[in-house]
């Protein structure tokens, strides 16, 4: 079992403007015995405010992963990699390549996302794009290896063996 928290990088949300769908998308595809969704809020298209969360969460000791969503594209506003790469210790490009690859086979213009994945700490934080449809689409390519990353980073698994094996 592991822990979610989930952020929403979205102006338009922030203000309740619009309403949050791949927020709930998350939450509706980790709603299983194996993850837990603890954390959820909804923060501006500013790095500040997206890497101040990120970092209260991951420092907080009480969650295992936080998806953000939203703010990976190459509009002006989308500035969720650069506030991720801010207070990530180290950088997991495996699970943001893959999904790259893997979404980009159903619609091309995914190899725009400039998602990053990381850790700071004992947290893994990976960055989905804000699509409801291409969030479903990341999250069946890497939700099969997040458990295994989870417990490596905890310090549970001491050989680096795949999922499988």
């Amino acid at each position: 079992m592991f822990s979610v928290g989930i952020i929403t990088v979205s102006d338009q949300g922030f203000q309740g403007r619009r309403q949050d769908e791949s927020g709930q998308v998350i939450r509706n595809t980790l709603s299983s015995p194996d993850s837990r969704v603890v954390e959820y809020d909804i923060v501006p298209d500013e790095v500040d405010a997206i890497s101040g969360k990120l970092a209260e969460w991951a420092d907080g000791g009480g969650i295992d992963v936080i998806l953000t969503t939203g703010g990976t594209g190459l509009a002006q506003r989308d500035v969720t990699p650069e506030a991720t790469l801010a207070v990530v210790d180290r950088v997991v490009p495996g699970l943001t390549e893959t999904m790259r690859v893997e979404t980009a086979k159903v619609t091309q213009t995914a190899i725009l996302s400039r998602a990053v994945a990381g850790v700071r700490g004992r947290c893994l934080i990976i960055n989905l794009p804000g699509s409801p449809k291409a969030v479903r689409e990341c999250l069946e390519v890497i939700l099969p290896v997040i458990p295994h990353a989870v417990d490596i980073i905890k310090g549970e698994v001491t050989e680096h063996k795949a999922p499988h094996e």
